[in-house]
């Protein structure tokens, strides 16, 4: 039985790029990388402080030679935060592409891009 979401696999085309948007932009933080020595690098990013998942930056290209049929692309993924506001202007000062915050249903939220126009989420949600 499945307890909970361990990491997420985000294939990317830049990982140093990648890796400076979400934690210098984003606020995550690097807690593992590894190399074998042949062209497969990657880096584990959770964000800061406590988390149960983390996010693997892995190497589009590189993985799309060693897996050919594996599907590499970016999963939609929704973020929680407990400021909304205050994060959508965190990251608007950090020149991020964000989208307007929009009331759903289950709450508030606006999507923001990262270096390679790939979208992600982000909803206001309490502890």
């Amino acid at each position: 039985m499945i307890n909970q979401v361990g990491q997420i696999m985000l294939y990317v085309h830049d990982q140093d790029e990648a890796v400076r948007f979400w934690t210098e932009k984003v606020g995550f933080e690097v807690i593992s990388e590894e190399n074998n020595g042949q062209g497969m690098r990657w880096i584990e990013i959770t964000p800061s402080g406590i988390a149960q998942t983390s996010m693997i930056l892995h190497n589009k290209d590189f993985v799309a030679k060693m897996s050919p049929g594996l599907n590499l692309g970016t999963p939609s993924l929704m973020f929680f935060t407990d400021n909304l506001e205050k994060f959508h202007k965190e990251l608007s000062s950090k020149n991020v592409k964000v989208g307007d915050i929009v009331t759903m249903p289950s709450g508030r939220v606006f999507n923001f891009a990262d270096a390679e126009e790939n979208y992600f989420a982000v909803m206001e949600k309490s502890n």
